[in-house]
């Protein structure tokens, strides 16, 4: 009959911790907001990023617009006005001048290709636009008839006739009302073309970009950082929970049995009986070191997580360990009618290592191999060893239970058990597979599990061999 708890209840019975089910309805809620607070930025960013590339080709388009208007007006009060020097042509621009239209006089014999661009130079450098590239095209042209260029600069047909990577602004040269040149002179036009002025603004908004994104990202990560710790604090609180659930199977147990020797040490005819006394001292002495090496388990994994743990290392002979504990483990697997296969095939198994905790590291895979057997299904137990020029390499392969890959993730997690339910049919705390893995790390080894759901679980370590 099993031992009872204060309230009635069986001692077995796993603790529910019902302040969990909040976190869980409330996380999935946070999740969400944060993800729809983090959609808002990027949207309000791109959107604000938008409206400021609309608004930035408006101001270029205005400033080309000024720029050419500026020109314009400076060349139109030349319109009508004899030449007053020889008009000398740039060499290195194309100057395409009409003799036809020699009579009567316009803009394009007053200036030269260069001095044209000139002035267009210094209009962008006023309006604070160095570094914006453009071609120029002063015309003149009559009704129904195509433009004739006066003067041009030498990429401007190219640019003029893109319409769709290049954007232009043309202003009309007209004489001051009421001059003599009014009326007289042929119609003129100053055309100025510069680069997709998307482009222009793209360039200039590139630090304000760079930032807006360095601000995105930095966003992000804080959100990612964020939901990374959430989840592992999650994940903490799960473990805690299942230690604690854990640690109150494995008390329970010798407490109760504590209780009831010492209630039957107040028993009159035990206490006038030598041996019962000493059977029932006997228990409560077996049970207290039970509950002391517990303790101890615990203990020994907060020292080797704070890495305060002292090997003793020396050369050993892996094969004799193997060997001792395997026939400690005899009794075990005969009690099962089980099978323990030794296959010491390493050529070299010195090692530099602490035997007390390699010894451990071997018991505890053992332990697990008997401990995760299937019911009523006798254990099998590999122990296959191998050798390479640098390394010794050591498996334990069962035919228990397996696991799922999940599991399989998470087994050398510390205090991580696989979920059986309500069910506590395997004793522990979670610490053994995470005490073997630092135990092989911390002697520079490595260790990998595989493992089949119903079929068995293979772990196998490698240990650097001592070298010459």
């Amino acid at each position: 009959m099993p031992a009872k708890c204060a309230d009635g209840t069986d001692f077995c019975k796993p603790i529910i911790f019902h302040q969990l089910v909040p976190v869980k309805r409330t996380f999935p809620i946070i999740i969400a907001l944060i993800t729809l607070s983090l959609l808002g930025i990027i949207w309000i960013q791109v959107s604000w990023l938008r409206n400021m590339l609309h608004l930035k080709e408006e101001q270029v388009k205005e400033k080309v617009a000024a720029i050419t208007t500026l020109v314009g007006q400076q060349l139109a009060e030349y319109k009508g006005n004899a030449p007053t020097a020889k008009v000398r042509v740039f060499p290195g621009l194309s100057d395409n001048f009409s003799l036809e239209l020699a009579k009567p006089y316009i803009v394009g014999q007053h200036f030269t290709t260069l001095e044209i661009y000139n002035k267009i130079k210094l209009a962008f450098d006023a309006q604070h636009m160095k570094d914006v590239p453009f071609e120029f095209g002063l015309a003149t042209f009559r009704t129904n008839m195509p433009l004739v260029f006066e003067r041009k600069s030498a990429n401007f047909y190219d640019w003029y006739e893109d319409s769709i990577s290049h954007y232009s602004y043309t202003y009309p040269l007209v004489p001051a009302g009421g001059s003599v040149a009014e009326n007289l002179t042929f119609d003129e036009v100053l055309i100025v073309v510069v680069p997709s002025i998307k482009n222009i603004v793209a360039k200039s908004l590139v630090p304000l970009m760079v930032f807006s994104i360095l601000l995105m990202v930095v966003v992000i990560a804080a959100f990612y950082l964020t939901i990374h710790t959430m989840l592992k604090q999650k994940k903490l609180s799960e473990i805690k929970n299942d230690f604690i659930n854990n640690m109150t199977h494995e008390f329970k147990t010798p407490i109760a049995t504590i209780s009831l020797a010492v209630d039957a040490l107040k028993n009159e005819k035990v206490m006038h009986d030598p041996q019962k006394l000493l059977y029932f001292s006997g228990i409560i002495k077996e049970e207290n070191q039970r509950m002391n090496r517990q303790v101890e388990t615990i203990l020994k994994s907060a020292l080797m997580e704070r890495q305060e743990i002292q090997l003793n290392k020396k050369p050993l002979h892996v094969h004799q360990i193997i060997e001792d504990v395997a026939d400690n483990f005899a009794l075990r697997l005969n009690e099962k009618s089980g099978e323990l296969q030794t296959d010491l095939n390493a050529t070299n198994d010195l090692i530099d290592a602490d035997e007390v905790h390699i010894s451990n590291l071997v018991n505890n895979l053992m332990d697990n191999a008997v401990k995760y057997s299937k019911e009523n299904v006798a254990p099998r137990i590999c122990l296959t060893t191998d050798s390479t020029p640098s390394s010794f390499i050591l498996r334990i392969e069962d035919n228990g239970i397996g696991m799922t890959r999940e599991t399989l993730k998470r087994i050398f997690e510390k205090f991580y058990r696989a979920h059986t339910g309500n069910v506590h049919n395997v004793k522990g705390f979670g610490l053994g597979l995470s005490y073997v893995k630092t135990v092989v790390e911390a002697h520079n080894g490595g260790i990998k599990a595989d493992s089949t759901l119903g079929k068995g679980s293979c772990f196998t370590i490698e240990f650097p061999l001592k070298k010459a």
